[in-house]
């Protein structure tokens, strides 16, 4: 019997063995893989199909999100309730979204009731027809969305930003206009969407307590598509017309009382030898609630209620952000605090105890990111689209326990120089 006036002992999350689980993989017939974890107590069940057809494959920008958005929104035998409903009798969620060099088809549900799902979401692969009065609906939808979050210094911020680090038609760095709603066309959809999806390549990643025949089930709805085995990720270079180290004052609302802090550089991709040191250096500099950042310029100077760092998560090019809004009247004095805790950084090694802090926080975020199936074949698919194996995984948690407080001093003075960062204030 427990003894429960003895305390159980305390063992620190770095010390934590962890083990990431590895996946099942089999192939359609035709060559699609399909990356598998089967694991969980619940009979529910997750089918991601991951087309590449994102906005780095586009002619003419929004001709990506557009398409994605609207493959639920009709076939040639169902209109978008019908659709909908479908999906809600099952009791499931069919997601969609589009990013810069992938767009995804998510379905969550059940896992009995997964053979008559899958037949629509074929269907909506093969049979999208996308009508005019949908395509209408949406291009109002999105400028009226467009027009509010205009008027929010945060969003404008983050938009320039990104154009400022990458170049305005670069994928990474491109936004959208009420212009460009407009002037979409359904013809444009539709050659996208044939190209892409119907013709297109994909991975498919499937996770939970899988029933039996999950391989056999994929293939009868997808195995037979005609999708393409020869992708190439294209390849873009940055073509930024903005100088590192330049600043920026925009006033976006002449009565805004906020402003929108962005200071931003280019960081290599994770395949870089400094990146999964520097993901430890971020998280000391700004990367989580105990970070210098949030102690000096939140909890000491209270210029803010919240500021962060972070690396973008791109499979490319990629860039080390930090971000926060602020009184407007405050906004430089928080810039030069930020600057402050890089010098920091950059000449006295961090102690100790904010190191195994650091560390334990870190080990922490893996475990919790190893909770149930859905968490794991997420990480797995990021493995898969970044070009990385299981080897990413442990070297990882090998470098979080044993990087040194040395080795991030001269990271820090590497990457961490004001003059190689862009600055936006937007108020």
């Amino acid at each position: 019997m427990l003894n429960r006036s003895i305390a159980p002992p305390i063992t620190d999350a770095v010390n934590f063995h962890l083990e990431l689980k590895p996946y099942e993989k089999f192939t359609l017939d035709n060559g699609v893989p399909v990356y598998a974890i089967n694991a969980g107590a619940e009979e529910v069940m997750s089918v991601e199909i991951v087309f590449f057809a994102g906005n780095s494959f586009e002619e003419k920008n929004i001709v990506a999100a557009a398409t994605n958005f609207l493959l639920k929104n009709g076939t040639s035998k169902k209109k978008a309730f019908q659709i909908n409903e479908h999906f809600e009798y099952y009791g499931s969620f069919l997601n969609r979204a589009c990013y810069n060099e992938t767009s995804t088809l998510t379905l969550h549900c059940l896992n009995k009731h997964i053979g008559e799902l899958l037949p629509v979401v074929e269907e909506l692969i093969t049979d999208s027809i996308f009508p005019e009065e949908e395509l209408a609906i949406f291009k109002q939808n999105q400028k009226q969305r467009l027009s509010v979050s205009l008027k929010k210094s945060e969003f404008v911020a983050s938009r320039l930003i990104d154009s400022y680090l990458y170049g305005e038609k670069h994928p990474y760095g491109k936004y959208s206009s009420h212009a460009e709603y407009d002037a979409l066309n359904r013809e444009e959809l539709v050659s996208f969407y044939t190209k892409y999806y119907k013709h297109g390549s994909c991975v498919i990643f499937t996770a939970g307590k899988l029933p039996l025949g999950i391989s056999e089930l994929l293939n009868k709805h997808f195995g037979k598509l005609p999708f393409g085995n020869n992708f190439q990720k294209p390849l873009y270079q940055i073509s930024s017309t903005k100088k590192p180290g330049e600043k920026f004052r925009i006033t976006n609302d002449e009565n805004g009382v906020q402003g929108s802090i962005r200071i931003a550089r280019e960081f290599p991709n994770r395949h870089h030898p400094d990146f999964l040191k520097v993901m430890v250096l971020n998280n000391i500099f700004g990367g989580y609630f105990g970070s210098r950042l949030m102690a000096n310029i939140r909890e000491d100077k209270g210029y803010t209620y919240g500021i962060h760092s972070f690396l973008q998560d791109h499979i490319q090019q990629s860039g080390w952000l930090v971000s926060t809004e602020a009184g407007k009247d405050v906004c430089e004095a928080a810039i030069s605090e930020v600057y402050k805790e890089m010098k920091r950084l950059q000449d006295k090694p961090v102690g100790e105890d904010e190191m195994q802090l650091v560390r334990n926080y870190m080990m922490g975020s893996i475990l919790g990111d190893l909770d149930g199936p859905f968490h794991i074949i997420a990480r797995w698919k990021n493995y898969v689209l970044n070009d990385l194996n299981g080897d990413y995984f442990y070297n990882a948690i090998n470098t979080i326990r044993t990087v040194s407080p040395e080795e991030l001093q001269q990271l820090a003075k590497k990457y961490l120089n004001p003059e190689e960062f862009y600055e936006l204030v937007v108020v």
